[in-house]
C-alpha cells in the first residue's frame, strides 16, 4: 500500500468533495473534514507503530528511508544537455515520521477548534483541508522540486485562511506573512536549481533533484557548473556556503528567528484560533525541520563553519522572545513571543550538532507544537466567548471558570518546563547538547547554554505573572455581569481536544523513549553525515 501517498491526498480528496457538495448540506462541512482527519490519525498512528528504528545500519543515506514511493513524474529530454529529471519520490525517516504524527493530531485539534467558524464554511474547510496536504507533502518528499511544490502551496491556503477569516488587521497580517515566506522561498528556488546541475543520479547519471543524491558527495559532477561554482568565491564567500545561507534564511523566516520573527506576532493576534494552532503547532516545525533535513544534510561542511553563529541566533531568539513576552499585554500576542523563544532552543540544540543536542531540538519542536496547540486553543476560547484577550481586563477566573483554569495552569507550568512533561526533557536535552559541544566538537561555548537556560527563568516569570494576574483573586471583569454570564466554563467538545494535547504533553515527558527511540538512528545518521561529508 502507497500509505504515504494516501495520507497526503486524502485531505485534498475531502476537500474536493465538500467543494461539490451542495450548499444545503453545508453543516455536513465540518463532519467531512473531521472524518477525514480522523482516518489521517488513524493512519499515523499506523505509520508508527510499524516505523523500525533499526531497519538500516547507517552507512548510506539511501538505506534509511521507509515507506518508500517513487515513480517517474516529469522527465524532458535535452538534448546535449542530458535529461531533466523529476520524481514524484517520497520517504520517510526517524526525522520527518514524528512530524507525520505531530500534524495528524494538531490538525484534529484545529478542525475541532473550526466549530466557531461560521462564515463562508465551503471555502474555509477546502484551504483548510488543502494545507494539510501541503504539509504532509513537505514531510515526505524527497525529491528537491517536489518539497518545494509543496513548501509553497502552504502560502495559498494561510494567506487566504488570514486574510479571510482574520481580525481586524487580517489583509495586513496576511500580506506579511506572504511576503516574508515568498521572499525565502524564491532565493531557495535559485538555490535549488544550482543544486539540480551540480548533482547526478547514480542510476541514470542525468542532473536530478534527489534530495538523498544530494547528500552524497560522490554524486557531485566535477566538471558542473555549480561544483566549479562552488570552489569560487561569491560575495565574499564561498558557493556552498552562500546556498547554506540562502536555504538557512528560507526556512529560519519559518521558525521564526529573530530578526526574521516580525511576521508571527501580527499573523497569530489576526489569525483565527485554528489558523494560530497550526501555525504554532506545525508551520513552525517545518522551518526547523528544513534546517535539519536540507541546510545540515546537504551543507554539513557550511553548517559546521556557521555554528557559532546558529547558536548565537538561537540564544539571541530565546532571551528576546522571553523579554518581549514579560511586556505583553495582549494574551495571544503574549503565547506568539513566547514561540519564538521555545523554538530558539530547537536552534541552539541543532547548532550543537550533539545527539543530544539534536534529539533535544527534535523533541522540543514536538513538545511545543502539542503545548503552543494547547494554549492557542484555550485563549480563543477566551476570546470566543468575550472577543477580549487583553489581559488585565480579567482578573478571578478561576472561580467562574474551574475546568478552563485547570488546562490553563497545566499548559503555563507544561511550558516553562515543569518535570514531568515533555518541554522539560527537550530543553534539558538541548541545553546539555550546548553545554558539551565545546568539550565534543568545538562549535559552541558554554556561555551560550548557560544564556539559554535564562530563557527558561524567562518563562516562568511571563507565565506565573500571567496566571496570577487573570486567574487568581477577586473576581474582577472589564466587561462586568455581561462577560460573567458570557464566561462560560468549557464543554465536551473542547474537553476532548484539550485532554487530547495534555495527555501527548505528559506522555511524552513521562515516556520520552517513544520519541527518542524511533529518531535515534536517524539522528545519529545525521551527525555521521555532517561530521564524515
Amino acid at each position: 500500500m502507497n500509505w504515504l501517498s494516501i495520507l497526503i491526498f486524502l485531505p485534498l480528496f475531502a476537500g474536493l468533495l465538500i467543494l461539490l457538495m451542495p450548499p444545503a448540506m453545508q453543516k455536513g462541512y465540518k463532519y467531512v473534514a473531521l472524518a477525514a482527519i480522523c482516518i489521517q490519525v488513524i493512519l499515523s498512528a499506523f505509520i508508527y507503530f510499524n516505523f523500525n528504528p533499526g531497519l538500516y545500519p547507517g552507512i548510506h543515506v539511501q538505506d534509511k528511508f521507509q515507506l518508500v514511493e517513487r515513480l517517474p513524474w516529469i522527465h524532458i529530454g535535452l538534448g546535449s544537455l542530458g535529461k531533466l529529471q523529476i520524481d514524484y519520490f517520497l520517504g520517510i525517516d526517524g526525522l520527518s515520521m514524528p512530524f507525520l504524527v505531530l500534524t495528524s493530531v494538531v490538525m484534529l485539534v484545529a478542525v475541532l477548534a473550526s466549530w466557531e467558524i461560521k462564515a463562508n464554511l465551503k471555502g474555509y474547510f477546502a484551504l483548510f483541508l488543502l494545507l494539510d496536504t501541503a504539509v504532509m507533502g513537505v514531510f515526505s518528499s524527497l525529491d528537491f522540486f517536489l518539497f518545494y511544490i509543496f513548501y509553497e502551496l502552504m502560502l495559498l491556503p494561510l494567506y487566504f485562511l488570514i486574510g479571510m477569516w482574520g481580525g481586524v488587521r487580517r489583509e495586513y497580517a496576511a500580506i506579511k506573512f506572504f511576503l516574508y515566506t515568498l521572499f525565502g522561498s524564491v532565493f531557495m528556488l535559485l538555490v535549488i536549481i544550482g543544486l539540480y546541475f551540480s548533482v547526478t543520479d547514480p542510476e541514470t547519471g542525468s542532473h536530478t533533484f534527489n534530495m538523498l543524491a544530494m547528500m552524497d558527495p560522490a554524486n557531485y559532477g566535477g566538471d558542473s557548473i555549480f561544483s566549479v561554482l562552488a570552489k569560487q568565491q561569491l560575495f565574499g564567500v564561498s558557493a556552498r556556503l552562500l546556498g547554506f545561507i540562502v536555504l538557512f534564511v528560507a526556512f529560519a523566516i519559518k521558525v521564526p528567528v529573530v530578526p526574521l520573527h516580525t511576521w508571527l506576532p501580527d499573523a497569530h493576534v489576526e489569525a483565527p484560533t485554528p489558523v494560530s494552532i497550526i501555525l504554532a503547532g506545525i508551520l513552525l516545525k517545518v522551518g526547523g525541520y528544513g534546517i535539519l533535513r536540507i541546510c545540515l544534510s546537504i551543507f554539513p561542511d557550511a553548517a559546521l563553519q556557521s555554528a557559532w553563529w546558529l547558536g548565537l541566533i538561537g540564544v539571541v531568539s530565546i532571551l528576546y522572545g522571553g523579554l518581549n513576552a514579560l511586556a505583553q499585554t495582549d494574551l495571544k500576542r503574549l503565547i506568539a513571543y513566547s514561540s519564538v523563544s521555545h523554538m530558539g532552543f530547537v536552534l541552539l540544540g541543532i547548532a550543537s550538532v550533539t545527539t543530544e543536542g539534536i534529539s533535544g531540538a527534535m523533541m522540543q519542536m514536538i513538545s511545543h507544537g502539542f503545548l503552543s496547540s494547547m494554549l492557542f486553543f484555550l485563549v480563543g476560547i477566551l476570546y470566543t466567548r468575550v472577543h477580549d484577550r487583553q489581559i488585565p481586563h480579567f482578573r478571578g477566573l478561576a472561580l467562574i471558570m474551574p475546568r478552563y483554569t485547570a488546562f490553563i495552569i497545566i499548559a503555563f507550568f507544561a511550558s516553562l518546563g515543569l518535570p514531568g512533561f515533555s518541554a522539560f526533557i527537550a530543553e534539558a536535552f538541548s541545553l546539555i547538547g550546548a553545554f558539551t559541544s565545546e568539550n565534543v566538537n568545538g562549535l559552541l561555548p558554554h556561555w551560550m547554554a548557560v544564556c539559554g537556560s535564562v530563557g527558561i527563568l524567562l518563562s516562568a516569570a511571563y507565565l506565573l505573572w500571567t496566571l496570577q494576574r487573570m486567574f487568581f483573586g477577586e473576581t474582577r471583569l472589564m466587561g462586568g455581569e455581561a462577560w460573567r454570564t458570557a464566561l462560560s466554563d468549557i464543554n465536551l467538545r473542547e474537553t476532548v481536544a484539550l485532554s487530547t494535547l495534555a495527555l501527548f504533553a505528559l506522555v511524552l515527558g513521562i515516556m520520552p523513549s517513544l520519541a527518542f527511540e524511533k529518531m535515534n538512528v536517524s539522528v545519529l545518521e545525521l551527525i555521521r553525515l555532517v561530521n564524515h561529508k
